[in-house]
């Protein structure tokens, strides 16, 4: 009897659970879908600045002499003294280095040798033909010994003229053992160690001529192509700014560095701080001969419609948009809008290819 009540019971149980279950479920289709939030991609940017001083740009470099010579022998041979070192200061014709000079001076004595036997034979040859010439006068001797005599003279000069120039040769080759300095200034290098058999024309050390200086800039191509000899630049030391001089551009190399992709500008320096030293950095602000633009990251570049373009960010908004641009000459870093962006523009320069017109964005620190 018991067992028969409670099935009723449960049944009820359920029936309750049941319909509380349809209530929720009818009481959410009630309620109004939720608004998705739209995604918002963070991104770096720049705020285009008026490009006042588009004019002028800060190059850092070196200060060096403007003729580095180096010095060596005209011939090989052992080396066997050195008398400077690296930073000795040197003054015209002052010894450098010497080679052993043994076989150099035997040969000068041997020509010396044969130069005092032709010696001997034209003056031999001069008293034949003196006393021939006597003779000739009188009829005493015949014409063919007289021609005879005469020719024996002009050998025996033109053997003298010989041997006094291989004379001349061999005391230039014992001359060429002794390596003096072309000009006075500063030796920056050396080359091989005393005792080693060095070759003509191998470097033995090298002088900075003293005088002009001059201060060595690699520069990118926009540079290089605005950087004329009318251009003028301040020089100054890196350590110490107030040490400064005027410069102007005396060579551009018109090819690029293999390697860096840049071009060396060579700036004379006229009156040189003695502070300034062969090797010391310096700062350089060349004014440009390109008419002012704007500058941005090359990051920043996109592509649109066959051309180039970049985001604008809408400050109210906070939305980008695409805007197409003109731009210049460039860089492995920056290039130059001829046209297409003006002060105040913010620009996107990183995170350019997950955008797309009408992107919310949160603008993180402008990129440096």
């Amino acid at each position: 009897m018991s067992e028969t009540r409670s099935r009723p019971i449960r049944s009820h149980r359920l029936s309750g659970v049941l319909a509380m279950g349809l209530l929720a479920l009818l009481g959410g289709c009630d309620r109004s879908p939720e608004t998705m939030v739209a995604e918002i991609r963070p991104v770096r940017v720049i705020t285009i600045a008026s490009d006042v001083a588009a004019n002028s740009v800060s190059l850092t470099g070196r200060v060096q002499a403007r003729a580095e010579v180096n010095q060596s022998f005209r011939l090989p041979g052992q080396l066997v003294q050195r008398t400077v070192e690296v930073g000795d200061q040197v003054r015209t014709g002052q010894l450098l280095a010497r080679l052993d000079s043994q076989n150099e001076q035997s040969g000068l004595q041997a020509a010396q040798a044969q130069l005092v036997a032709a010696q001997v034979q034209l003056a031999d040859a001069r008293n034949n033909f003196t006393r021939m010439k006597n003779l000739i006068g009188d009829n005493a001797v015949s014409r063919a010994s007289y021609d005879h005599a005469e020719a024996l003279l002009q050998s025996a000069q033109a053997q003298v003229t010989a041997v006094r120039a291989q004379v001349e040769l061999a005391q230039s080759r014992v001359d060429f053992t002794r390596l003096s300095a072309d000009a006075a200034g500063v030796v920056t290098a050396r080359g091989p160690e005393v005792g080693e058999v060095v070759a003509a024309g191998q470097m033995i050390v090298q002088i900075a001529q003293a005088g002009a200086v001059e201060a060595i800039f690699d520069v990118p191509a926009p540079i290089k192509d605005s950087a004329t000899r009318t251009s003028t630049i301040w020089v100054a030391l890196t350590s110490n700014p107030g040490i400064r001089a005027r410069g102007v551009v005396r060579e551009v190399s018109p090819r690029a560095d293999p390697v860096t992709g840049t071009f060396r500008v060579r700036i004379a320096i006229a009156d040189a701080p003695p502070a300034m030293r062969l090797g010391s950095t310096v700062t350089g602000t060349l004014h440009l001969a390109s008419p002012p633009g704007i500058s941005i990251p090359t990051a920043a570049l996109v592509r649109a419609d066959g051309g180039a373009a970049v985001w604008i960010v809408d400050p109210k908004s906070s939305t980008v948009s695409l805007r197409k641009l003109v731009v210049g000459a460039s860089d492995t870093d920056q290039v130059r809008v001829e046209q297409g962006l003006k002060p105040g523009d913010v620009v996107v320069t990183a995170g350019v290819q997950v955008l797309r017109p009408g992107q919310k964005v949160s603008r993180l620190v402008p990129a440096q």
